[in-house]
């Protein structure tokens, strides 16, 4: 029977990896900074588990995932600034502060998810008030994917008011952004700092339409790129068929086989 490890054996293993003589030459010249990419990249691959419905790979990407978190906390713990107690110390008094309607003295299951949000919002706003954190955006993760920053900052400022309360105003904001990348386009020329900054006015602005619009704009574009990808393959498909290069093709004649792809799948 295969033996079944648990987390002290996964603890013990980092301990292992990061041994000054026997341990692995490259987990031992990692730091905090050079694991952060594989951190991203492992949650990443859980995301993408799930969104393909594989469960039986899931469990191994969430542990590659814990690897990470173990990884820290070896750091951590070798530096003497914390360890993995600490890490699971600090989540546990977190969730049990954030949650006042479960571990509190007035439990109360019958709250609706609009006074969840707004109970998590308030608990947050005192911990950044005891951090001495006074702007409601001090605590969003400069490290965030911009999409999904832009939406969780437009959401925090939102809850003070600093929001449109109908959709006319945030449909005039996109095309005024738009407007004003066009005024920027200076054709056959690089793209100036201004053009950059035009386009992320226009993005901004799309992500608050999506947000107003229910939209997550993470998971349309994800959505939008998956779409893509798989009529670009039938794409790619047809000129293999075709005998010719890319190269060989006109525009013309790819488009039309774009439109032939998309007029198969809507059969």
């Amino acid at each position: 029977m295969t033996h079944k490890y648990q987390l002290d054996d996964l603890l013990r293993i980092m301990t292992q990896l990061r041994h000054p003589e026997h341990g692995c030459p490259w987990d031992k010249q990692q730091t905090f900074a050079s694991i952060v990419p594989f951190t991203l990249e492992e949650a990443y691959e859980v995301a993408e588990a799930i969104a393909n419905e594989d469960w039986q790979e899931l469990p191994s990407e969430l542990g590659d995932l814990l690897f990470q978190v173990v990884f820290y906390a070896e750091l951590g713990r070798e530096q003497q600034q914390f360890d993995f107690a600490e890490v699971v110390n600090r989540i546990c008094h977190k969730l049990v502060s954030r949650h006042p309607h479960v571990f509190g003295e007035l439990v109360d299951s019958s709250l609706s998810e609009q006074q969840l949000k707004d109970n998590w919002e308030q608990q947050k706003a005192l911990e950044r008030e005891a951090r001495e954190q006074t702007s409601i955006l001090a605590d969003i993760p400069k490290a965030l994917p911009a999409l999904a920053r832009a939406v969780k900052i437009q959401k925090r400022v939102a809850r003070v008011g600093f929001d449109w309360d109908e959709l006319a105003p945030v449909l005039d904001k996109v095309h005024e952004e738009l407007e004003e990348v066009l005024a920027e386009v200076e054709p056959e020329q690089s793209p100036s700092a201004a053009l950059t900054e035009e386009v992320g006015d226009l993005l901004f602005a799309v992500a608050n339409l999506a947000r107003h619009l229910g939209v997550n704009p993470e998971d349309a574009l994800q959505q939008a790129n998956r779409k893509f990808e798989r009529r670009f393959r039938g794409v790619e498909q047809r000129v293999a068929d075709s005998g010719k290069a890319f190269s060989e093709h006109t525009l013309v004649s790819l488009d039309q086989f774009w439109d032939d792809v998309k007029r198969s799948e809507i059969k």
